[in-house]
């Protein structure tokens, strides 16, 4: 009765264990107080609503973060006025050089990245590569603050995916 889920909870702590060295938080943080630039060939704007929307050629960077997909939607939140990016492509990308100087690389559909939680949510043909390993699925959530990440299958039968490289062995 509980097979799948605990074969899904172990799969999960050994993609975390595995992937995650240390914490990221001294990165994550100082991006997150570096300015975002934004360029794009279009731009089209509801302010009202509080909604920008920028087109072709999208390319996002703050920091060592950066995002490069066909169309962004910039939401800002009325009362705090914090922004979720939302970025979707063929595929869309988004990269961070993390503290141990290791670059992580998530590209899916379809990428949500909310800096007031941390979160990166990417979906549709969703892959996360970081020193030499990988994990693809439908959907993956990835903490960009603590690098702890839930991968999950798609209702299609996809399994979750993890390729992990062996550490290099010290040449004497």
């Amino acid at each position: 009765m509980y097979k799948p889920f605990t074969k899904k909870l172990l799969a999960n702590l050994l993609i975390i264990s595995s992937m995650c060295v240390g914490t990221s938080t001294f990165a994550a943080k100082l991006d997150l107080e570096k300015e975002v630039d934004i360029d794009s060939e279009r731009l089209a704007a509801d302010l009202k609503n509080k909604i920008v929307t920028y087109l072709d050629n999208v390319t996002i960077s703050q920091g060592s973060l950066s995002i490069k997909a066909d169309l962004v939607q910039v939401y800002s939140d009325v009362k705090t006025d914090n922004k979720t990016y939302v970025a979707k492509g063929k595929p869309a990308s988004f990269e961070q050089t993390l503290d141990d100087g290791s670059l992580i690389t998530l590209q899916a559909e379809e990428i949500t990245y909310d800096p007031a939680s941390f979160l990166v949510t990417i979906s549709g043909n969703a892959i996360l590569k970081q020193a030499g390993s990988e994990v693809s699925g439908s959907k993956i959530v990835y903490n960009i603050q603590t690098e702890q990440l839930n991968a999950e299958s798609g209702p299609d039968d996809q399994k979750v995916s993890t390729v992990l490289k062996p550490k290099a062995k010290d040449k004497k």
